[in-house]
């Protein structure tokens, strides 16, 4: 039987790591959405089937946390593992990100290989 490969929307704004996380995670196998700016990250989060969202918190249009918020509210993604990726270091960025959702939270720079093992313990393989 043929199983489908898991979906993952990327949203983050910087075009650099944006491209970094595009490589890394298409060369493991996985299917992407890449949405540069929170507005667009909620239409794919409203009309499409998800199984892991990586969001940064600082972004155009709407933040990570009301993406974040979004999804827990809505009926076909509220069960949707949220990574969020963020150059905030501070506790309450941190304790706030947990605190609306999310499932876990890494500091940028990221790590290609942490970014992996991370989305595997999420989701398993692609």
């Amino acid at each position: 039987m043929w199983d489908k490969k898991k979906r993952i929307l990327v949203v983050e704004d910087n075009e650099i790591l944006l491209g970094t996380m595009q490589f890394v995670l298409l060369r493991e196998g996985y299917d992407l959405l890449l949405a540069k700016s929170g507005k667009e990250a909620l239409t794919l989060v409203s009309d499409e089937s998800i199984d892991l969202v990586i969001t940064d918190l600082a972004l155009p249009f709407a933040n990570g946390f009301e993406i974040i918020d979004r999804i827990r509210k809505s009926n076909t993604n509220n069960q949707v593992p949220v990574i969020i990726i963020s150059g905030y270091h501070d506790d309450n960025s941190i304790v706030e990100g947990f605190e609306v959702g999310a499932n876990d939270y890494m500091k940028k720079p990221i790590s290609p290989t942490e970014l992996i093992s991370r989305v595997r313990l999420r989701i398993g393989h692609a």
